[in-house]
This record gives C-alpha cells, sequence and structure tokens, in this order.
C-alpha cells in the first residue's frame, strides 16, 4: 500500500508551524499507524532528513501517549481505540492522509507531532490524597462496594489522559477528562472524607490551566478511547457545586 501524508511539522514551541508532504511506501495494511510512521521515518534518515517526532510508549493502548489528530478525528476514526491500535487496513490504498497533533491552548506543541500534556498532571496533583486508616492491610471484604458503584468507579478509573477529549471538544474543554477522574473515587468509600474539596480543587485548577467549558457537543465521548460517558460531567458538575456551597472539606 502507498499513501500521501500531509504531517504537521514544527521545530520547537516558539518555531511556526507547516504541513510537510511525505510518501509512505511498501505499507503493510497489517501495520499498525504508528509501525508506518516508524517506516516513514527509516526512509527519512536514509535519505539524510530529521525524523518526525510523534508520542508512543505502550503501543497496546494502555498509556495514552499515541495521541494524533488523523483526518481531522482524534485517534483517527474507529471508535474505541487510542492511535496505536488504528491499522492501515481501515484506509484506501493511495488514500491522503492528514496527521496533527491534539490542538489545544494548554497543550502547546513541543516539536512535530509532540504535545505537553503536563496540565493534566496539575490537575491530578490538586486532587490531592486520600485518607486511609494506618496500620495492618484490611480485609478485602472488610469496606462493601455496592456492584452498580464499583462498576461506575471502574469505568470512570479507565480514563488513560490522553487528552483526546480536550482535542476534539471546540471548546478545548477538559471536563470529561476532569469529571473521570473525581468520580472514579467519588463512587468509592475511600474517596468520600475528602470528596468535595478534591472536585472543588481540581475543577479550579483546569480552570487556572484555561482549558475551556462545556457545552454539551459530546465530541469527547464520541472520541474517548474507552468510551467514557458524559453522565461524569454532569457528576463532577453537582460535586463542585455542593463544595461551593460550603460542603464540609
Amino acid at each position: 500500500m502507498e499513501f500521501t501524508l500531509h504531517i504537521w511539522r514544527q521545530a520547537g514551541p516558539d518555531q511556526p508551524g507547516h504541513m510537510e508532504i511525505h510518501k509512505a511506501r511498501d505499507i503493510s495494511a497489517d501495520m499498525s499507524f504508528l509501525e508506518m510512521l516508524d517506516a516513514v521515518n527509516e526512509r527519512i534518515l536514509q535519505e539524510g532528513g530529521e525524523p518526525i517526532a510523534f508520542d508512543h510508549d505502550c503501543r497496546e493502548g494502555i498509556c495514552g501517549m499515541c495521541s494524533l489528530v488523523i483526518n481531522g478525528v482524534s485517534h483517527g476514526a474507529d471508535r474505541g481505540i487510542t492511535t496505536c491500535q488504528l491499522h492501515m487496513r481501515r484506509f484506501e490504498d493511495g488514500d491522503s492522509i492528514y496527521i496533527e497533533p491534539f490542538r489545544s491552548g494548554a497543550f502547546p506543541v513541543l516539536k512535530d507531532l509532540v504535545v505537553d500534556r503536563s496540565a493534566f498532571d496539575r490537575i491530578v496533583t490538586a486532587g490531592g490524597f486520600v485518607s486511609v486508616n494506618t496500620g495492618s492491610a484490611p480485609d478485602g471484604n472488610a469496606v462493601l462496594v455496592p456492584k452498580e458503584d464499583s462498576d461506575q468507579a471502574m469505568d470512570a478509573a479507565s480514563c488513560i489522559g490522553c487528552g483526546a477529549c480536550v482535542a476534539s471538544c471546540p471548546n478545548g474543554s477538559a471536563m470529561l477528562f476532569v469529571a473521570a477522574k473525581i468520580a472514579h473515587l467519588a463512587h468509592l468509600p475511600q474517596g468520600q472524607p475528602e470528596r468535595a474539596r478534591r472536585a472543588r480543587a481540581m475543577v479550579e485548577q483546569m480552570d487556572s490551566e484555561l482549558f475551556g467549558h462545556c457545552t454539551n457537543h459530546y465530541e469527547c465521548e464520541a472520541v474517548c478511547p474507552k468510551e467514557i460517558p458524559v453522565r461524569f460531567i454532569a457528576e463532577m458538575n453537582r460535586d463542585y457545586l455542593k463544595a461551593s456551597l460550603g460542603a464540609e472539606d
């Protein structure tokens, strides 16, 4: 297979960027999208050029590092996958493919397709700690959690922090990410002591990072590789409102 790639190239955070055209030749239909980029980079290096910088790590849909906008869609057109799980058989031979970094004022481009997502780390850090009793480890069944609550907590905890929700939102909102990080503890007994303080602190940190506001486009849910539902945003808004009205820390 052969493709024409239109790839965003940018030397550094303070440098202007531009689209650069590369040919991807002799590409197997069974290659992942990242393996295709590896093959293109090998060709570029052989020709004495500067390889394309892009983020990757596990290549198993776990870490969320492989954050690319492909033909205008975060992680590509397939639902419920990350970029590393997208395979070239999903494209037609001879296709033109447009590849860009995640676009957000809160995610500055570091180089080419690599963006700085440390704003997410600061939001999580603002959430603080979870109170636990010291001493020996409690029995696994000592604290009973209803199945519905445990299922909801696991759904929220599946967020890998890739940033697709931000990149797809017309407002650059991070509310689905923040809501998931708040909800996975809010549905467990261990998360109750600091629930109000956590919600208020994380939302305020999100606002300070200059992410946009949610206006219910639902693009975040559509591109989330873990298909996290937007209902968690409503839960976060309720927790934040209660905290702002004077709920105890």
